[in-house]
């Protein structure tokens, strides 16, 4: 009796000390049970996000970072976290490392101007949109291509996009053109096109006002007869990891965000953007 009674004894030891093993691991965690919910960004795609020295129009300190990102995406994710009752956390990620980023778990989500297309689903899923936009081109103020009407206007220009966008692979639509190798940022073509290296660079209609407003020597061109697209190019989402137990929640989240608030958001962003960028 008294064998069996320790044998007991030292099997809830052991299960004990197996459960403690196991609890202080964070990596076993689904995304649900942590405090924080931490946000992968570009913080170089105005107005939908930047980075800026301080706090103002409730911008958010970025992690390990003097810097902070504001911006449409960062209102949005400040959204998702009060609404998921955790502390958002701002990670300045390259656009290139924004997914491989969220499956290796060093982010829970990427809220970054990212659109839902059918190759990015095989690596992550997305949530429910929360803007979508249309396409045009940005261009010098006073150029042979101010005022086009179609993209076929831009036959022989020098065209060129952010690398690994939808936005690059459109250019093909145009009859002749000079595609240019594509740029990794934004900030990168405003500096090409204001010194002539390109012609002009597709764009999403949100980042073509904020280029303009930062820049007076720029403009856009809103086509009559533009780009063919897809549903899922304009629209922008949230990418999670596949099989992310918070999809559901932030859905429901962002059913919650009328079309009106959201374009109050992104108007407030395009006013708040500072001017360096």
């Amino acid at each position: 009796m008294r064998k069996i009674f320790m044998l007991c004894i030292t099997l809830l030891f052991i299960s004990g000390f197996l459960a403690a093993c196991g609890g202080g691991s964070d990596s076993g965690s689904s995304s649900s049970e942590k405090d924080t919910f931490v946000v992968g960004l570009e913080a170089a795609y105005p107005p939908f996000n930047w980075s800026q020295k301080d706090d103002s129009n409730g911008a958010v300190q970025i992690k390990g970072l003097k810097e902070y990102a504001g911006g449409y995406d960062v209102e949005i994710a400040k959204r998702i976290a009060e609404e998921l009752g955790k502390e958002l956390v701002i990670v300045k990620t390259d656009w290139e490392g924004l997914i491989p980023s969220l499956n290796s778990e060093k982010i829970d989500a990427v809220i970054a101007g990212m659109s839902p297309t059918e190759d990015r689903k095989k690596a992550i899923d997305f949530t429910d949109s929360y803007y979508k936009s249309d396409l045009v081109m940005v261009v010098q103020k006073g150029s042979p291509y101010e005022n086009a009407t179609s993209i076929q206007d831009f036959s022989g220009a020098k065209i060129t996009a952010q690398l690994n966008t939808f936005h690059y692979s459109v250019i093909d639509q145009i009859d002749g053109v000079n595609k240019q190798q594509a740029m990794n940022d934004f900030s990168t073509m405003r500096v090409a096109l204001e010194a002539g290296k390109i012609d002009g660079y597709v764009s999403e209609r949100p980042e073509a006002i904020s280029a303009t407003s930062a820049n007076d020597k720029l403009t856009f061109v809103e086509f009559e007869d533009g780009f063919e697209t897809s549903d899922e190019d304009t629209a922008i989402a949230v990418g999670l990891k596949k099989g992310s137990d918070l999809t559901e929640k932030i859905n429901e989240i962002l059913a919650g965000i009328s079309e009106e608030e959201r374009d109050e958001i992104m108007d407030a962003a395009i006013r708040n953007q500072p001017a360096s960028q």
